[in-house]
């Protein structure tokens, strides 16, 4: 979970081969309303993310049934979000990617090849509920390498309970690295 530019989808596809994972683009599941709306320089509100959290919700409810190994890449900022998404599986457990606005801005400003606009992260900043004390989850430094954050959300995956079956869904880090158990 993370504002745009915090690095989810590096570090997500990183933590599914590592864990040997099917993986999720969390932003492929956007409608194209969606996508024109954030093209655009609009910030979605709740009501537009609904279908897509719940198609997300579905996917992540999928891998828990068949007990697929599932990594999802997904902004998740605020926690009612996270809430829809723990509905498909309640063991499901967040790798928080937090960093600074002037690191995320220029990794943003240096981003040729996406729809989401620099002019976006504030708003995003501003919607952002980091990780809650009773959350499953990792929260992370961005300033750490796409592979060191890899490795600690890995570790991270393997010393949490029933860490074999549930998914991983990405997020945005905070500060060093702390661990919430649910």
């Amino acid at each position: 979970m993370g504002v745009c530019g915090s690095g989810k989808s590096e570090v997500g596809h990183r933590v599914a081969q590592a864990l040997g994972a099917a993986f999720i683009e969390g932003d492929d599941y956007h409608s194209p309303a969606n996508v024109a709306k954030m093209a655009s320089g609009i910030p979605l509100d709740d009501t537009d993310r609904a279908a897509w959290l719940q198609r997300l919700r579905e996917e992540i409810a999928m891998a828990r049934e068949t007990g697929a190994g599932l990594v999802v890449s997904c902004s998740a900022l605020k926690r009612r979000y996270r809430d829809v998404l723990r509905e498909g599986d309640p063991a499901l457990r967040f790798a928080h990617l937090h960093g600074e606005r002037g690191v995320i801005a220029q990794r943003l400003a240096a981003r040729k090849d996406h729809y989401m606009p620099p002019a976006l992260l504030d708003s995003q900043l501003q919607a952002l509920e980091p990780l809650q004390s009773n959350e499953a989850g990792v929260t992370l430094d961005i300033t750490a390498t796409p592979q060191e954050l890899a490795d600690a959300i890995v570790h991270a995956n393997a010393a949490a309970p029933q860490a074999s079956a549930a998914p991983m869904a990405t997020a945005r880090p905070q500060p060093p690295a702390t661990s919430n158990a649910a």
